[in-house]
């Protein structure tokens, strides 16, 4: 059986980042998907970024990833503090950012799973809504429908099943929501399998250096939103 790990949502913290690295050692995952968000929010998005481009082997972008490079070219005056983002990545990073795809697919088990971060591409499909809301999430943008999908974007964990098949959410590594640790999903199957056979999901939670995080974001100067991404890591609840 393969061991394929999903992450997303690294969001600048860099703590989060390296506590999910020994835990990558230790588990040592065939292949190692990344589903968005590896910047924006917390302080050290130049190197979560670095890190995702160095330790991950497949991409699909996030929201904020595209969202950096969006407001770079055209910035509205009200967001003019976000330039904080852009500056610290330059253009070099920004460019790969946008060269990802939305949407990919991957094949484990007999299952053919949807790869999404959530937005842009899709909704940001939270865990507590309802079947008939989900339903559109097995369909991609060319209309075929899947097994399952992995998503990202709401930052919260989660594995539910459907008549469609399996609603599966990584959480975030960086900037989790309701359980304040490091989150990210292990999935080990028969990898580019038609063949069904047994398929086993798990989440990592993972602690990790929290004051550190928090010192890190309070002595960056410009840090947009600052006490609100601190205020998220402390509590677990959404701030803005």
């Amino acid at each position: 059986m393969s061991k394929i790990l999903f992450l997303a949502d690294l969001h600048g913290n860099m703590p989060a980042t390296l506590a999910l690295e020994k835990e990558i050692e230790k588990i040592r995952p065939d292949l190692i998907w990344f589903l968005g968000d590896a910047v924006g929010k917390g302080p050290e998005s130049d190197k979560t970024f670095d890190w995702v481009r160095t330790h991950c082997d497949k991409f699909v972008a996030g929201n904020w990833d595209l969202f950096i490079g969006e407001l770079s070219r055209n910035c509205p005056p009200e967001w003019e503090g976000m330039s904080f983002f852009w500056e610290q990545l330059g253009q070099e990073r920004m460019d790969w950012l946008e060269s990802l795809p939305l949407e990919d697919e991957i094949l484990i088990s007999g299952i053919n799973f949807r790869l999404f971060h959530g937005r842009p591409v899709d909704n940001n499909y939270h865990t507590y809504l309802s079947i008939d809301e989900f339903r559109p999430a097995f369909t991609d943008t060319n209309g075929r429908v899947h097994g399952g999908f992995i998503s990202a974007d709401c930052h919260t964990p989660y594995l539910r099943t459907f008549d469609m098949g399996y609603a599966i959410n990584t959480g975030s590594v960086g900037n989790s929501l309701g359980v304040t640790r490091c989150h990210a999903l292990l999935i080990e199957g028969e990898l580019d399998s038609e063949k069904e056979a047994p398929i086993n999901f798990s989440f990592l939670s993972i602690p990790y250096d929290k004051d550190l995080a928090i010192r890190t974001a309070e002595e960056c100067d410009g840090l947009p939103n600052k006490e609100a991404y601190i205020n998220e890591l402390v509590t677990g609840v959404y701030s803005r």
